[in-house]
């Protein structure tokens, strides 16, 4: 069953479900001021205005917090880490379909042992000169879903009000001894681009 959970809180991944591994980790949102329909709430539906294009990233952090290499930025320039441990599934840009609208897969146990978080954000391709921010985003969420089975583990919906924010800290997936945990932190940032977020750790 899957557990809905609300900003700060933590979730134990691996308390019962021994011998988690591949996981699959979806973000969504919508365009605010258009109804939903499909993958995107029609976020590409023909409106003369330029297009809201979301990028979901990765972070494979080390133990001490740090990115430490370039190839360890998950995103669409580079979509999968060296050992195909966390592999994006591509950029968004047709909003074709229904569902998450962009996705990452995870198999946990091959994440190296140097890496002890993975840091989940979100941020607006191309803001500055189009003049958007989250303020005109609505129904952002992550989950997590166990690929045995197709069981969603969490959802957290970011409902916070994120106008003038550029970028969003959905959510991280760190180690804890031997187990993997989740937690909720949909933290608003004034990045105008990937780098800028890279540049925080």
């Amino acid at each position: 069953m899957s557990v809905n959970l609300i900003k700060g809180q933590k979730i134990n991944l691996s308390k019962d479900n021994n011998g988690l591994s591949e996981i699959l980790v979806g973000l969504g949102w919508d365009e605010a001021g258009k109804k939903s329909s499909g993958i995107l709430g029609g976020l590409f539906g023909g409106s003369k205005q330029d297009t809201i294009d979301c990028d979901a990233s990765v972070l494979m952090l080390d133990n001490n917090g740090k990115l430490a290499s370039k190839k360890d930025l998950i995103y669409f320039g580079n979509l999968r880490s060296q050992n195909s441990s966390v592999m994006h599934k591509g950029d968004n840009l047709t909003g074709e379909g229904e569902g998450d609208d962009e996705q990452i897969l995870v198999d946990l146990k091959k994440v190296p042992s140097n890496i002890s978080r993975l840091v989940f954000v979100v941020n607006i391709y191309n803001c500055v000169k189009r003049k958007q921010d989250f303020g005109m985003i609505k129904n952002a969420f992550i989950r997590v879903v166990n690929m045995s089975g197709n069981i969603e583990l969490l959802k957290y919906n970011l409902s916070d009000n994120y106008l003038g924010k550029t970028a969003l800290i959905t959510g991280e997936i760190y180690r804890h001894e031997s187990e993997w945990k989740f937690k909720a932190i949909g933290e608003g940032t004034n990045d105008t681009a990937l780098s800028g977020i890279v540049n925080r750790y």
